[in-house]
């Protein structure tokens, strides 16, 4: 219970911020076939699949819910007055990320070559979405079918990605200029303010959407294409980086692209500090459960 707890607030700070998605972290600390299975059997499994599944996504919910709140609260002003030290500490979450996800894919990825042309179509999809700079079309947000429109599908794909270990859907919604609208938002609605709440019921929208229409097609993607999959994941974390590093551009008030000149190494080694501390949170709770049951067995004979 306090392992999912502590996983659930994890998974919550890495979606919160663009770079690392919930997928990666789940995914670094064992848990993340788990999740997906859960979050499928939520709409399509048995009646007892969805009930196993319900109670585990509860458990990591709950820790969700503190950790995205916490972070809301702090990112909202951070994220807007020090971006270029925020994106240094995102790209340490990222780069550090990709060596600890090929060390457990190393079945699907060594002898698959084949599959690396999924790695480089991740890559370019997550670039492409990138250069269109989609936010120049939100900076004066206001409610009309349109924006409305372009908030559900916007959450469809954001949930699309936190889920998968690759690109964050912060990142996406940082593309398409609704991430600082959304955490400013949800700090507001925290506070009991409710201007915006237009704009999170429509993400929320999106979201459950993109949930019930692609969780189960991840699912099957990874259980039968799992290698092209993992290249295609390991792709879009490579592309997610110039995705931060054009973050800037994307502010209500746009600022210049990242530079060598802005770059902070003490975050970035901070970030890179953090995924590797969740990684040995993983190893530790992995012996110490071996050990339990070692224990266990020992007291039965």
């Amino acid at each position: 219970m306090v392992y999912n707890l502590i996983s659930g607030f994890c998974m919550a700070l890495a979606d919160s911020v663009p770079g690392v998605s919930g997928g990666t972290i789940a995914f670094v600390m064992g848990f993340y076939d788990t999740f997906i299975t859960s979050l499928s059997n939520l709409f399509h499994g048995t009646k007892e699949e969805r009930r196993n599944g319900l109670k585990f996504l509860a458990k990591l919910g709950l820790g969700w819910v503190v950790g995205m709140a916490l972070a809301v609260s702090l990112l909202a002003g951070v994220f807007t007055s020090g971006i270029y030290l925020v994106s240094s500490l995102f790209l340490g979450f990222v780069l550090a990320s990709i060596p600890l996800i090929v060390a457990e894919e190393k079945e699907s990825i060594i002898g698959q070559y084949k599959n690396i042309p999924f790695a480089v179509l991740g890559a370019a999809l997550v670039i492409l979405l990138s250069s269109f700079n989609l936010s120049s079309s939100v900076h004066n947000l206001g409610f009309t079918p349109g924006t409305a429109l372009y908030t559900v599908l916007a959450g469809m794909l954001a949930i699309s990605a936190m889920v998968l270990p690759g690109i964050s859907g912060s990142t996406l919604l940082m593309t398409f200029g609704l991430y600082v609208p959304v955490i400013t938002g949800v700090k507001e609605i925290l506070h009991l303010h409710f201007s915006s709440l237009w704009l999170i019921v429509c993400l929320a929208i999106g979201i459950l959407a993109g949930v019930v229409l692609t969780m189960r097609g991840i699912k099957n993607l990874l259980d039968h294409h799992r290698s092209a999959a993992v290249y295609a994941i390991l792709g879009m974390m490579v592309g997610s980086l110039y995705a931060i590093v054009l973050g800037p551009t994307t502010l209500k008030v746009p600022q210049h692209s990242m530079t060598v000149s802005d770059f902070n190494i003490w975050l970035f080694l901070v970030g890179c500090l953090a995924v590797l501390g969740l990684y040995g949170l993983k190893v530790f709770m992995k012996k110490q459960k071996e050990t339990n049951k070692d224990a266990e067995l020992d007291s039965e004979c």
